[in-house]
This record gives C-alpha cells, sequence and structure tokens, in this order.
C-alpha cells in the first residue's frame, strides 16, 4: 500500500517534471532568455546597478514561474554571455544566477521539486493556498540574498557600461508566443489550473508552435530522461529507509510544535540534511516530522529551499548551474562558495523562518 501511493504521488510530480523540462528548453531555444538579458540591458541604460537589479527579476521570476532548474541551466549562460559582452564582473552575474535559483524556490509549487511533494502533502491542494502560506519566507529570502549580494559584489555593482547593438530574434512570431506562454503559466497556476496540466498545455502549445515554424527545436533531447530516472530512484531509495526506521529517528532531530524555536530548529535539521546530501531525500526524509502542519511543512521548504547553498552537492540545481560555468569558461571556486554561503544560509534561514511565523504563528 506504501508503494502504491508513493506512485500515485511521485508520477504527477515526474509528469510536471518533463513537462516544464519541455517548456523550459524551447523557450530558450526560441530566444526568450536572451531577449529578456538584452532588454535588461537596454533599459538599464548603461547603469551596472540597474542592469543587475533587472537580471534579479529575471532570475527570480525564472525561478518562480518554471523552477530553479531553468535558472541554473538556462538562465545562469545567457547572464554570464551578457556580462562578459559588456565587461563587467562575471562572478556577480554567476553567483545571482545560483543564489536566486535557489533562494526564490519558495514562491509556487512549481518553483521547486520540494514544493510540489509539499503540496500533495497539505491538507489543501490549492496553489493559492501555497502561496499565501509561503510568501513571507519567499519575499524575505529574496530580500537577503539581494542585501547580501550587493554588499559583497559593491565594488563591480558602480560605474557604467556601453550598450551593444540589439540582435534580432530568429523566430520573433514565435518568440512572442513562448513569452506569452511562459508568462501565463504563474497567473494560471494562481488561478487554480492544475499544476500538471497547466504545464502539459504550456508544452503542447510550444511543441505545436515549433513543428509549424522551428522543427529544428523539437529533438529527443528535449525530455529529462537522465534527470527522471535519478528523482525517480531518490524517492525509492528514501522509501526504503524510512521502512527501516530513518523516519523515527529524523523526528527526534527535528522536534515537534510550531513556535518560533521549534520551526526554526526544523528549518535547520532541513538545511543541514541537505547540505549533507541533497535537498530532495533531505525532505523526503524530514517530511513525516512536519506532522502534517502546513506551518512546519513552510519551514521545512525554507530550510531545503534556501538552505542548500554551502555544499556543491546540496541542490542539483547548484550541480547544473557549475556545469554552465565550466562549459562558458568561468572557474568555480568551491572554498569560496562554501564561505560565502556560510555567511548568506544563517542570516536568510533565522529571518525566513521568523517571518513566516510571524505572518502565520
Amino acid at each position: 500500500m506504501q508503494w502504491e501511493s508513493l506512485l500515485l504521488r511521485v508520477g504527477p510530480i515526474l509528469a510536471f517534471l518533463v513537462c516544464v523540462t519541455i517548456v523550459a528548453e524551447l523557450a530558450d531555444g526560441l530566444g526568450v532568455f536572451s531577449t529578456l538579458a538584452q532588454e535588461a540591458a537596454r533599459l538599464a541604460q548603461g547603469s551596472v546597478l540597474g542592469l543587475w537589479l533587472l537580471i534579479v527579476g529575471v532570475a527570480a521570476t525564472a525561478t518562480a514561474v518554471l523552477s530553479l532548474d531553468t535558472t541554473a541551466v538556462l538562465v545562469t549562460p545567457v547572464v554570464l554571455a551578457l556580462a562578459r559582452q559588456l565587461d563587467l564582473d562575471v562572478a556577480l552575474f554567476a553567483y545571482t544566477a545560483v543564489w536566486l535559483a535557489n533562494t526564490a524556490s519558495l514562491f509556487l509549487p512549481v518553483s521547486n521539486l520540494t514544493n510540489l511533494l509539499a503540496l500533495s502533502a497539505l491538507q489543501s491542494h490549492s496553489v493559492r493556498d501555497f502561496a499565501v502560506l509561503t510568501w513571507p519566507a519567499a519575499v524575505t529570502s529574496v530580500l537577503i540574498t539581494v542585501l547580501t549580494l550587493a554588499v559583497i559584489f559593491r565594488r563591480s555593482l558602480r560605474g557604467r557600461y556601453q550598450q551593444l547593438p540589439a540582435q534580432p530574434a530568429a523566430h520573433r512570431g514565435l518568440l512572442v508566443l513562448g513569452m506569452v506562454v511562459c508568462g501565463a503559466l504563474g497567473p494560471a497556476l494562481l488561478l487554480g489550473v492544475n499544476v500538471v496540466a497547466a504545464s502539459a498545455v504550456a508544452a503542447a502549445i510550444l511543441v505545436v508552435g515549433c513543428g509549424i515554424g522551428a522543427r529544428s527545436l523539437l529533438t529527443w533531447r528535449l525530455l529529462p530522461w537522465r534527470l527522471v530516472l535519478a528523482v525517480g530512484l531518490l524517492f525509492i531509495l528514501v522509501q526504503i529507509a524510512h521502512d527501516h526506521g530513518l523516519g523515527a529517528a529524523l523526528g527526534r532531530a527535528a522536534g515537534h510544535g510550531s513556535s518560533g524555536l521549534a520551526l526554526a530548529q526544523l528549518c535547520g535539521v532541513g538545511a543541514l540534511g541537505a547540505n549533507l546530501v541533497d535537498n530532495l531525500p533531505s525532505y523526503l526524509a524530514l517530511e513525516p516530522a512536519a506532522d502534517a502542519s502546513p506551518l512546519r511543512l513552510a519551514a521545512l521548504l525554507v530550510g531545503v529551499n534556501a538552505g542548500p547553498l554551502i555544499t556543491p552537492w546540496a541542490s542539483l540545481a547548484t550541480l547544473l548551474w557549475a556545469a554552465r560555468c565550466r562549459s562558458a569558461g568561468v572557474a568555480v571556486s568551491w572554498r569560496r562558495f562554501a564561505a560565502r554561503g556560510a555567511v548568506l544560509v544563517p542570516l536568510l534561514l533565522t529571518m525566513s523562518v521568523t517571518s513566516l511565523w510571524l505572518a502565520h504563528g
């Protein structure tokens, strides 16, 4: 019975993963993200600070609406290329992408696979209820991230750059279609459209559109089979571990109750587990310790979503980001990554859980 319920729970999540990956990859192929980056450079009118704030908006929105992996895989190379073209600090834009890929993933169920799991665990399966529950922590998480980045890279944010001529889009009509589909996905979810249905319709629209005007984008590489198999295997392994007593041991470490300290304890254990292993198995292992409490589930999400910024393996998005950085010729110092994460994470978790408790406690 446990395995049947696991299959019923995992199936829709894996279906969403396939659909949203198709949407993100086709949107990237149509030039949605590169066009947004170019438009940001134009709107900033030579101001490095203005451009960076606009890129923050692009990264946070891509994470919230299309998932953190979209930002790590597709937004990262675009902003790195833009930074190089404008002769700006590449590290500023690299860290902006990876940090916001994780810390901006609390807004909607689609922002992170852990959120979809939490949505299925909540008594209410409403996307709107989820957003209402997590918004204090989500907003706080992004604000703390942006402020920390601004302090660390304060020198890089000064000065101006020379604008480059705009690059014409190869498929202008389909580019507009891609922007409309991506832009409509978030509002559709908030209006109550089923997560899997919304992502499937979005994928179908873009596949049909590309089939008419950009067939070269339709390849088997659109399907994330390796990722689906890896995620499915994680579910199975965690279920086996639970069957052998993992849940009871973690329940003692995570504590009980919905006081500020109790929420901080659960959040901290979630972040620790994510940095030791990975955020997805950490969430799966600790979900029973949330006691089906919406507030405790939200605190756990803060820990496993915004907390995995110290070790490289804490989040799949971070590993994907590092691969994109290497492809772009950008060196990643994991020692520096860990040191900066060790500064951000405790402050971010404390402030985010506090805002959650003040809003709903």
